[in-house]
């Protein structure tokens, strides 16, 4: 016999419950099939289908007992406990109704309110969903506060990432069409909480309209739904959006990661024993960033300030990019493997990751064609200025968050979601903060120039996006200012703050630099990078004149598009920034006005090295290719000759500036006194270690001897950013002091200098300053001067011990 409603209720020990949900439930149904106050007499077939989810308490028999009292009551049984979602599939996937109504057990939403949802099925929707979120709902009882709080941040981020625009996906009451309700139970895959969103998001990929409509809840006591169960959604969805990739999207990441593994394979031989001589000091200091970060995390201290370095003034730990939004997540893996191994990985999984994330944008906002985004997303990533950061600067090239930002940012302009979406480009610009606040920076410099390129190139398209992207830009500074409040005022006013950092007269590029080849790129040449170029860490544009040609000739072709004037307008805007507030014409003497001049001395922008304004280039110039190529791949057969010189063209562009391995060499290991722990008999409470010469960012190995110890000494000096003077100008490494001052001199120049009284009482200033109980000389060029020199300062001479020459001050400082 046909069934015109089928009404299903998963069970999992619900003896106490299940007998007075089921008499409601048919009492309400038996009311509508004869006409009464319950319902208009059109439910005079209906089903109660009960699934019990392998209950041990007395669920099983209560459910028998009601369908052998009642045979439209249906029991279906599974023999162990699933989860919610196995048992809602067994029962949709048994019922045989017109509609499909799912409920509770513990009917929080009354079986009264199926009235409200009839309505909305009537009106032509494939689903009719209960909403405790919707204008119009009634919450008779309210959960503990916590966890109601607990519950709509969980739901938020599960609408956030699976189903935007529905306030409520958890609420359990749902009346559905009950052909197409059972299609998307037979393809669901979820088990748990999580096929509520799964069921939705089915209905949404198939066309069939949903509504959500307002219903009255209350909470009942019992509840199996708990807090941590909206974590277990966000997995489960999660491990649904994974099974659902493409093998060839798939193939694009492995090929990404493969790239970004054989660019530190120099590394991955063994993280702990080997450095990346061009990262200069940089690797002992992201190293100890990462180590850091994790003992704070383990020992509960503030994330954003220490006195393991720099004592006893300390570092403001935001005012230094330690990147808490990467180091925090990768605090389990330092503590297991160490910082080495840890930063190894957030580094190679992050560039990976950035790829990945440049491929989605330029597939979702440019070109369909596979081939082409992943070309056009590993020049983004993967371009000579990313790869010079990669020696030591991951804030510099884990830049996953950027095209996500950019997404919403789009999506902003296109007004249909702005609330949202503005609250989701505050959460995005949070995370990036902690990631990095320069390269947010530069990003917006980027998108500003690309909206003013191509708001003039289209200004129909621009004046209609203005009032939704300026709603939600509000919004979203609306989400951001309160969540980085405290940290921002931290970095700028807390201890240790400055308020920006010296760089030098001009650290602008080169023209000649656009144009050249960086020295890790195939075609590249040490020496001509090193001549255009701070360091190693600091070729911002080597992009090669031929990559520069091949742009030019997709622009002339590809001209009439509005996306690739705006493009086009980027990479010229960027590159000319990059030049500096002054610069020289190549082969001459001329030197002329740079256009960074009048930003260079704005807020922000007066910390920034102007020539990173040029890795705006990259993505950019990736964007380019993609269109190009897509646009080749497009072509039709007849136009084979064309169509395969056109790529041979871009691969030509492309094969010079191939990142070669990040050259690696054997570490020097910490002296035994050190990696012995032999210190430990040197140091009082509160003492420091002193290394001879002190570290800075010439020479901070101290660093590394720190994090081999466990961050067990706290150390003087240090390689950090911090206040110098009255006006607290940034500069790099602790304020100077007279000792470290002379063994930094020593230790340069090779020569000991005639120690006076003055020096001697000098030091002893600063020893006490310090806090200082041993001074560690290790072997090191120069160390036989540097050795007289201390002996002078101390009147006394040093001890071998474990390897290093010291002079324990226990006594005599």
């Amino acid at each position: 016999m046909s069934v015109d409603l089928s009404v299903v209720v998963p069970a999992y020990n619900e003896e106490r419950r299940l007998a007075p949900t089921l008499a409601a439930i048919r009492a309400y149904l038996e009311d509508g099939a004869e006409g009464g106050p319950g319902g208009s007499g059109d439910r005079t077939r209906w089903e109660l289908i009960v699934v019990d989810d392998g209950s041990t308490d007395g669920t099983l028999d209560i459910a028998a007992d009601a369908e052998a009292a009642d045979p439209r009551v249906r029991l279906v049984h599974s023999p162990r406990n699933r989860g919610k979602g196995h048992a809602l599939r067994l029962g949709v996937l048994a019922s045989r109704g017109d509609r499909v109504l799912i409920t509770d057990a513990d009917l929080a939403t009354p079986i009264e309110e199926l009235e409200c949802l009839d309505k909305a099925l009537a009106d032509g929707h494939a689903a009719a969903i209960g909403s405790r979120a919707r204008p119009g709902a009634t919450i008779e009882s309210h959960q503990h506060r916590l966890r109601e709080l607990l519950g709509r941040t969980g739901n938020f981020l599960i609408r956030t990432v699976a189903v935007p625009g529905v306030r409520d996906t958890q609420c359990g009451f749902k009346l559905f069409d009950g052909d197409r309700a059972r299609e998307a139970f037979a393809a669901s895959r979820l088990r748990g909480w999580g096929i509520d969103v799964e069921i939705l998001q089915y209905f949404r990929r198939s066309g069939w309209p949903v509504a959500e409509v307002p219903v009255r809840w209350a909470h009942q006591e019992g509840s199996k739904v708990r807090p941590v169960d909206y974590a277990k959604v966000l997995a489960e969805l999660t491990s649904l959006k994974a099974r659902t990739l493409r093998p060839r999207d798939l193939l694009v990441a492995a090929l990404f990661l493969a790239m970004a593994v054989t660019l530190y394979s120099g590394r991955w031989a063994a993280p702990g024993a080997r450095y990346l001589p061009d990262s200069l000091q940089d690797q002992n200091q992201w190293e100890w960033f990462f180590a850091v970060t994790a003992d704070n995390v383990r020992h509960l201290h503030n994330p954003l300030f220490t006195d393991l370095q720099n004592f006893p003034d300390g570092v403001n730990l935001m005012a230094n990019t330690v990147m808490l939004g990467l180091s925090v997540p990768f605090a389990p893996v330092t503590w297991l493997f160490g910082p080495a191994a840890a930063l190894n990985a957030a580094m190679t999984l992050g560039l990976a990751a950035t790829a990945l994330a440049w491929y989605w944008l330029i597939r979702r906002r440019l070109v369909r064609h596979r081939g082409a985004a992943a070309v056009g997303a590993a020049l983004a990533a993967f371009a000579p200025p990313m790869v010079s950061h990669a020696h030591a600067h991951p804030n510099f090239m884990v830049l996953f968050m950027i095209p996500l930002i950019i997404d919403r940012a789009l999506r902003l302009c296109e007004g249909t979601r702005v609330v949202r979406d503005g609250v989701v480009l505050g959460l995005f610009t949070t995370y990036q903060i902690f990631l990095g606040e320069e390269p947010l920076l530069l990003a917006a410099v980027g998108m500003l120039l690309f909206a003013a390129a191509y708001g003039l190139a289209h200004r129909d398209m621009a004046r209609a996006a203005l009032r939704p992207l300026a709603r939600g830009l509000g919004v979203a500074v609306a989400v951001t200012v309160p969540l980085v409040a405290f940290p921002l005022h931290w970095q700028f006013f807390g201890p240790q703050s400055y308020t920006s950092v010296l760089h030098g007269d001009n650290a602008g590029n080169s023209p000649l630099a656009l144009l050249s080849f960086a020295e890790r790129s195939l075609a590249g040449n040490e020496k001509t990078a090193a001549a255009l170029s701070a360091n190693p860490t600091e070729q911002n544009a080597f992009y090669g004149w031929p990559l520069a040609a091949l742009a030019f000739a997709i622009v002339v072709r590809l001209w009439e598009w509005t996306v690739v004037k705006a493009l086009a307008c980027t990479v010229l805007a960027a590159a000319f920034l990059s030049l500096g507030p002054k610069f020289r014409i190549p082969l001459t003497d001329i030197v002329l006005p740079g256009p960074w001049a009048p930003l260079s001395h704005l807020p922000l922008f007066e910390s920034v090295i102007e020539s990173r304004v040029a890795m705006v280039c990259a993505p950019a110039l990736g964007m380019l290719v993609a269109l190009a190529l897509a646009g080749l791949f497009a072509a039709p057969h007849r136009m084979t000759a064309a169509r395969c010189a056109g790529v041979a063209a871009v691969a030509l562009a492309l094969l010079p500036i191939v990142p070669a391995p990040l050259r690696a060499v054997e570490r020097a290991q910490p002296p035994g006194f050190i990696a012995h722990g032999t210190w430990k008999k040197y140091l009082g409470d509160g003492e420091t270690l002193v290394p001879v010469p002190l570290p800075d960012p010439a020479g901070a190995e101290a660093l590394h001897w720190q994090t081999t110890a466990g961050l067990g000494f706290r150390l003087p000096g240090g390689y950090f950013n911090g206040p110098w003077g009255p006006d607290r100008v940034g500069i790099y490494g602790a304020s100077p002091r007279n000792t470290s001052n002379l063994l930094r001199d020593v230790r340069a120049a090779g020569r000991a200098p005639r120690i006076t009284e003055a020096w001697r009482r000098a030091a002893r200033e600063d020893l006490a300053y310090w806090k200082a109980g041993v001074l560690v000389l290790a072997p090191q060029e120069h160390d036989a001067e540097l050795r007289v020199t201390v002996e002078e300062l101390l009147d006394r001479p040093g001890k071998w011990v474990d390897g290093v020459w010291i002079w324990d001050l226990h006594k005599g400082s």
